[in-house]
């Protein structure tokens, strides 16, 4: 097999580093792989913090009882479409519900009382609105529509 040499940064005077076609080819299959995910990350679009849209929230399912979220916190769910979700009940009687992926690098957000963090780069957003109290987040999380309905928090159009 004709291997060409290709020096690299690190490399020592006079070392070669021999990579074939295949191994250049295959990085950068990987690397457009890459490059197209992080097109359709959450914050790719810079619309961020929008509400989703309807077709791709399932409407009228159950996403937890009202009872279940302390008023003024927030509680993590799985959402109709199989994501992690946050359910928060600002007010006795009122739920608030967004998608739980941090809007930075997509790690999952967890709720501490008033606030939800990101374990991955330190981020925070309020658990009542879902807006960015700390960064590295560039926008809030994505709002999701719901109601409460018989005391269920409930996915709605």
């Amino acid at each position: 097999m004709n291997h060409s040499p290709i020096r690299y940064v690190g490399a020592t005077m006079g070392e070669d580093i021999y990579i074939s076609r295949r191994t250049v080819l295959t990085a950068a299959a990987a690397g457009a792989g890459v490059a197209a995910l992080a097109a359709c990350s959450p914050s790719s679009n810079g619309s961020g913090g929008g509400v989703a849209s309807s077709a791709s929230q399932k409407t009228g399912v159950n996403l937890t009882k009202l009872a279940d979220v302390p008023v003024g916190s927030a509680v993590s769910v799985q959402l109709p479409d199989g994501t992690p979700g946050i359910v928060a009940r600002p007010t006795a009687t009122t739920a608030a519900a967004f998608s739980a992926i941090c809007t930075h690098m997509s790690c999952t957000v967890v709720p501490q009382g008033q606030d939800l963090i990101c374990p991955c780069h330190g981020s925070v957003y309020n658990a009542l609105t879902g807006a960015v109290l700390q960064g590295p987040a560039p926008s809030a999380l994505s709002k999701l529509n719901v109601s409460v309905v018989n005391g269920e928090v409930q996915t709605t159009a």
